[in-house]
């Protein structure tokens, strides 16, 4: 296993931020989930608690912990703002940088001088750093409840296909632990928080993107 120094997230594990587990035809064989049909209205109470509870929380920060496909393993840390805005500084030498700023997601690879532009509407992360944590219209498509953790299991295929993103929160303080985001490949990769500090402000710069300095780059090395 490589290093969290030595290894550099691929764009896939990035834009995918999730953890390992099964994709969600798996979940049919999976004990205790609660499979929900896209005609279901009803969401579980607890699910919904912890929705409301999470979109309350209007700006965090931490340190991260990611887990890639093959387990490779890196760290760094994290400034979310909602609506729609987030930031993680990748340790190592690569200094990656995957950027939100509630329009786009910007990845950066200083190292290899790259700068990789996303509409932030076409991946999961958007229901991650929404306004409001939307459990309506069918997007929940599981939930576990156990002691010591809520899992909740939200895909919207008219935005981003077949991705699909699982959020896990203690069920005793509502408080986000880690994600999970398989891709259309089912390739997942883990994203674990921790030291999280709820509230506070950021400088404004911290999830600004260079729009020309992403066209110039990108000019350039076509």
């Amino acid at each position: 296993m490589k290093t969290q120094t030595e290894f550099a997230p691929t764009r896939r594990q990035v834009l995918g931020f999730g953890m390992m587990l099964a994709g969600a035809a798996a979940l049919n064989v999976v004990p205790g989930f609660q499979l929900l049909a896209a005609a279901q209205a009803a969401v579980p109470p607890a699910a919904q608690k912890i929705a409301d509870h999470f979109s309350s929380v209007r700006s965090m920060s931490g340190e991260f912990v990611q887990f890639g496909p093959k387990g490779e393993q890196t760290g760094g840390k994290f400034f979310l703002e909602r609506p729609g805005k987030i930031r993680f500084n990748y340790d190592g030498a690569s200094n990656f940088r995957v950027i939100a700023d509630g329009k786009s997601v910007v990845i950066l690879n200083k190292k290899l001088n790259t700068s990789d532009l996303y509409p932030l509407s076409k991946t999961p992360l958007k229901l991650l750093l929404d306004d409001r944590i939307d459990l309506s219209g069918g997007r929940v498509k599981a939930v576990k409840e156990e002691d010591d953790l809520t899992t909740i299991k939200l895909s919207d295929k008219s935005v981003f296909g077949n991705a699909m993103i699982t959020m896990m929160f203690d069920p005793k303080t509502y408080e986000l632990r880690q994600w999970t985001i398989t891709d259309a490949q089912g390739k997942d990769t883990t994203v674990m928080i921790f030291n999280v500090k709820e509230g506070g402000s950021f400088p404004p710069d911290t999830f600004a993107i260079d729009y020309t300095a992403n066209r110039e780059l990108n000019t350039k090395t076509r």
